[in-house]
């Protein structure tokens, strides 16, 4: 009588999703730059549409683990200089680099996204006929359709992770709930945890508390910070009261280009800065 083989953990292969996050935390310990340094370079770069000049001369730096918000009248380019962050718009001219010698011009949106940018706009975008855990359980997929995404054996890695997000989004208690009986401010912490769930070593944020209540706002700005606690982040907003809540650097466009940057209250403080911003 033949003897039974006996189960041998080590000749099990491991799951995909647990061979992708261990391949994933190697490449972020090799390729991330050590906390301050660098990570987002702009320099001298310019766009122009249809003769308007959008973005002029811009040069910005953030560094790795670095928040800053960005603030500026309507038609400052600020949405024009996320779109050439993230590939949706080529600049004409200029210098846009990403964790040292990565040249974002020469990446499109989804290549930038896998690079390691997010990008939440100002509008939430969820799947409200799915739970909180699933809209999760989705961005985490990667390529996986929705149907894989949604029913595939769950990996305990897997579960960890969203039981993180859930945690760092204030949705824990919201989990089984389907995304549609969110309010406006939870909806917009969940399409936070999406991108969150993709890993993403830069979060560029557009206007995160717009239609917020008060005590939405005060919790936006607090998850924000605990975001900054481990990745990048940049927020474009034009509620300053909520700006001086988040407590970082603020970089003030105009036209194109940098009017001012420093603390809030030295921005706010500049002439220039009143004359083309806060004093309207």
């Amino acid at each position: 009588m033949m003897q039974e083989p006996s189960f041998d953990p080590a000749r099990v292969s491991p799951h995909p999703y647990a061979t992708q996050m261990a391949e994933r935390r190697e490449r972020e310990a090799k390729l991330r730059p050590p906390r301050g340094e660098t990570l987002l370079y702009l320099n001298g770069v310019n766009k122009a549409f249809d003769g308007f000049k959008a973005i002029n001369d811009l040069s910005l730096v953030v560094a790795r683990g670095e928040m800053r918000a960005i603030i500026g009248p309507n038609g400052a380019g600020k949405t024009t200089m996320m779109d050439i962050i993230t590939g949706k718009t080529r600049p004409d001219t200029g210098d846009v680099y990403f964790a040292g010698n990565t040249d974002l011009t020469k990446h499109d949106e989804a290549e930038i996204a896998s690079l390691g940018i997010g990008r939440k706009f100002q509008k939430p975008t969820v799947f409200e006929g799915h739970t909180v855990e699933d809209n999760l359980r989705l961005a985490l997929s990667g390529s996986r359709s929705i149907f894989a995404a949604l029913f595939h054996k769950r990996m305990d890695a897997e579960d960890e992770r969203i039981e993180e997000i859930l945690r760092t989004v204030r949705l824990l208690d919201k989990r089984a709930r389907p995304a549609a009986d969110l309010s406006h401010g939870q909806k917009q912490w969940l399409e936070i945890g999406m991108l969150l769930a993709q890993d993403p070593e830069l979060l560029l944020v557009d206007e995160p508390v717009a239609g917020m209540t008060d005590a939405e706002t005060e919790e936006t700005a607090k998850l924000l910070r605990d975001i900054a606690q481990t990745r990048s982040v940049v927020v474009v907003e034009h509620d300053m009261h909520f700006v001086r809540m988040l407590g970082v650097k603020v970089t003030c466009l105009h036209e194109g280009h940098v009017l001012a940057e420093g603390p809030l209250d030295a921005v706010s403080a500049d002439p220039r800065v009143i004359e083309v911003y806060l004093g309207r």
